[in-house]
């Protein structure tokens, strides 16, 4: 749905990413978030993130290693991002922002600051056409 709007508004739509780890749902919720973006230092966040969530349920260090491989990842350096306090920080910060947001799932999708509480493709297409208008 994303990657449709993004499509149709390339100078008007920017979208942000911030890691939300579930971690009372799913304990490997934060290796996976770091591992994402380790793999993002490779060029490779986006497919990375999508096969995390294509088996979500089944996430662990052989899963991980499975997507590292199959994407061609440098293994030495993505091991060694993995374990970079950055990433592990800007996972924390994340967490804190949506916290303090009132975020309590994902996805969540703010546009222009605003929360959006249906997150139908006409819906969110609306509010985006909405402050495209708003900014004119």
């Amino acid at each position: 749905m994303l990657e449709q709007l993004l499509e149709k508004y390339p100078q008007s739509l920017k979208v942000v990413f911030k890691n939300y780890p579930l971690t009372g749902i799913h304990k490997f919720a934060v290796k996976a978030a770091v591992s994402a973006l380790a793999a993002g230092r490779q060029g490779k966040f986006w497919e990375f993130h999508d096969s995390l969530f294509e088996d979500y349920r089944n996430l662990n260090e052989e899963k991980v290693t499975e997507i590292v491989t199959r994407l061609e990842l440098d293994r030495a350096q993505f091991d060694a991002d993995r374990k970079d306090g950055a990433l592990v920080d800007q996972v924390d910060r994340d967490y804190r922002e949506g916290r303090q947001l009132g975020i309590r799932g994902v996805p969540t999708i703010f546009v222009n600051g605003r929360q959006q509480k249906r997150l139908s493709p006409k819906l969110l297409e609306e509010a985006i056409e909405k402050e495209i208008q708003n900014k004119r």
